[in-house]
């Protein structure tokens, strides 16, 4: 399926047994909740998804499952997050297999590779499928930019290299990233908390936390903001800021999961070392999630704008 990288795309979250197995069935529902709220893609083995604590068979019965229930409707993509090429371009490979549509790749893991090593890298994983492939551009995280000079040699040699997640913080790599190189790079926000500042000066879409528990608002800001109702989508986007926050913390696989448990598409079961929030932490996250709730705002029909 060709990839066309524009609108919401949620990192969706793993789900969990309370025996620690995968809990395919209410994967299953919050998949189905995200396809019904009009999102553009499923992004799977993000951080949200847990992948460092994913073995290489559940990632791909993770690939086969989401290809089944989105059943063609939308493209199925895999984080690659690796660190050596070799395991890379093996991902990549199953990944192919398993009917995954596209890749999403960061730099190498652990290994902090300087800007020759990094372009090398990516090549080598690009010129080994016929995968597009969105680049993971998060130097705060993990520790390594992907300059725009990295790019242009990328897009330059790689013609499957088609995207970026942005998740530099630095809100005018937007307009660097368009001045430089116009629609031949598309652009999804990556911060949740940026996304609508994105998307307003110019990023195509949106790669999506907090959509894992709130999928319809999180449409409706896209929509809104692109079809030119900006003050609707600012309305509900200042809604939303408070809870968009639980995204930008260490703790953002258990906040979100219990924001799933909250809208009942989820369950707060996370895989260790991770452990369910407890105390004053677990009752500020709730309080937060449970205003929101309240003051859920009544959206618009969304729907007629997107494309």
């Amino acid at each position: 399926m060709k990839i066309n990288w524009k609108g919401v795309m949620p990192a969706v979250t793993t789900k969990f047994t309370a025996e620690d197995t995968l809990d395919l069935d209410m994967f299953t529902v919050n998949i189905k909740a995200q396809v019904d709220a009009g999102v553009h893609g499923i992004i799977l083995g993000g951080t949200l998804g847990e992948a460092s604590t994913l073995t290489n068979e559940e990632k791909r019965i993770l690939i086969r499952e989401t290809v089944k229930i989105v059943n063609g409707k939308i493209p199925v993509i895999i984080n690659v997050a690796e660190q050596s090429t070799v395991a890379a371009k093996q991902a990549a490979k199953h990944a192919k297999e398993d009917g995954a549509s596209g890749l999403m790749m960061l730099p190498p893991m652990r290994y902090k590779a300087d800007s020759r090593e990094t372009v090398t890298y990516f090549k080598s994983v690009a010129n080994s499928t016929d995968l597009p492939i969105m680049i993971y551009n998060n130097p705060v995280d993990y520790g390594i930019e992907v300059t725009l000079d990295m790019f242009e040699e990328l897009l330059n040699e790689c013609s499957n290299i088609q995207a970026v997640k942005e998740s530099t913080r630095d809100i005018s790599n937007i307009t660097r990233i368009r001045n430089r190189f116009g629609n031949r790079l598309a652009i999804l926000s990556g911060v949740d908390t940026l996304a609508l500042e994105s998307m307003l000066m110019g990023a195509d879409g949106w790669v999506a936390g907090l959509v894992c528990a709130f999928p319809a608002e999180t449409v409706a800001i896209y929509a809104l903001a692109k079809s030119g109702r900006t003050q609707e989508a600012i309305e509900i986007y200042r809604w939303f800021l408070p809870i968009l926050e639980l995204d930008i913390n260490t703790k953002l696989v258990q906040n979100i999961k219990l924001a799933e448990v909250a809208t009942g598409i989820g369950t707060e079961n996370v895989r260790e070392p991770r452990l369910p929030l407890i105390g004053t932490e677990r009752e500020h996250v709730l309080a937060i999630i449970e205003k929101g709730i309240k003051t859920r705002p009544n959206l618009p029909d969304y729907k007629q704008y997107l494309d």
